[in-house]
């Protein structure tokens, strides 16, 4: 690990000064800190924030929900509001890292946190994530693990989180403060694909740090979760996953969010799906037919061609799961 300089910032003053003038923020520190020690990431200067005041969980005023950027992962997940309201971030939540982890690490952190790509923390290979220019070994390498959804010729890398997955579906919004102010972003928006510019990973200025995440009011009766396929049933990262809510009303589909994980290098929302449920009745054939959109554009490589029919049955089984009509 590399030298640097620690700083905990007492408010949100202290943090922004500290910010515009290079430092990293760090709260839970589950993904930053195991980067250090890779020398993957080598921060000159880290600003602890995890005293500001951004711990609160809130019904807004349209009826959403707001979780704080320094809310532990366990604590939104066990929160009673956020269970009655969208289970589907509840359960991506339990289902995310170890209880260990859990505790420790923020809901700011998680949607930021790196690609758990094996070339990226391999500081031997190379990697245009780590080193902008140096090539994407993953791209020709043992990709198993990799994307199908927005992958380009410098990087093949999926995201990894799966709270990530439950906001892209149900369309929330990242609130940042920065030394320009208080901005908005839609979460569609944050999370970059990586284009020719794998590096830049996320819509944060610089000096700017998350204050909170916001899922706006939907409809009501709403249905909502979350389904995470992988290797083994505990502490592992998506092959597939699947978010879904559904608003079903007089035996019509009425509202459909669909967003899916370990498929992409951003979290993946399938608009085709959605469109193909709403105004539908709820049936075997209608959740099968849905699902086979859901692989619209997908650019398997040579290792993970099998992630296009597991993703199908993914998303199908979470239908049938959430729709009834099993």
């Amino acid at each position: 690990m590399h030298p640097f300089t620690y700083t905990k910032a007492a408010d949100t003053r202290e943090a922004l000064d500290a910010g515009r003038r290079g430092g990293r923020y760090i709260a839970g520190g589950t993904t930053l800190v195991d980067l250090m020690r890779e020398t993957v990431e080598r921060p000159a200067s880290l600003i602890d924030i995890s005293a500001l005041p951004l711990s609160d969980t809130t019904v807004t005023k349209g009826g959403g929900l707001r979780i704080g950027a320094l809310v532990r992962m366990s604590e939104a997940a066990a929160h009673p509001t956020v269970r009655a309201l969208y289970p589907v971030i509840s359960q991506a939540l339990e289902l995310s890292a170890s209880a260990q982890l859990r505790n420790m690490a923020t809901i700011g952190g998680n949607i930021m946190q790196r690609t758990r790509c094996t070339y990226f923390r391999d500081v031997t290979a190379d990697c245009n994530k780590r080193e902008p220019g140096s090539g994407c070994a993953a791209l020709h390498g043992y990709n198993r693990g990799h994307a199908i959804f927005g992958t380009s010729d410098s990087c093949v890398a999926t995201h990894p989180s799966d709270l990530a997955v439950a906001l892209a579906a149900l369309e929330a919004t990242i609130h940042l403060l920065g030394p320009d102010g208080e901005r908005s972003v839609p979460f569609s928006d944050f999370l970059l694909q990586p284009g020719s510019t794998p590096h830049r990973e996320q819509a944060v200025l610089p000096g700017e740090l998350i204050t909170g995440v916001e899922i706006p009011a939907h409809p009501r009766p709403l249905t909502s979760g979350y389904l995470k396929v992988r290797d083994r049933q505990s502490y592992e990262f998506a092959l597939t996953s699947a978010a879904v809510a559904l608003r079903i009303g007089g035996g019509v589909i009425r509202e459909a969010k669909v967003a899916v994980g370990g498929v992409g290098t951003v979290p993946w929302k399938l608009p085709a799906v959605e469109r193909r449920l709403i105004g539908e009745r709820p049936s075997h054939r209608l959740w099968a037919e849905a699902a086979e959109q859901a692989t619209d554009g997908a650019r398997p490589l040579k290792y993970n061609g099998f992630k296009v029919e597991l993703l199908k049955r993914t998303v199908e089984r979470q239908l049938r799961t959430l729709g009834g009509i099993t």
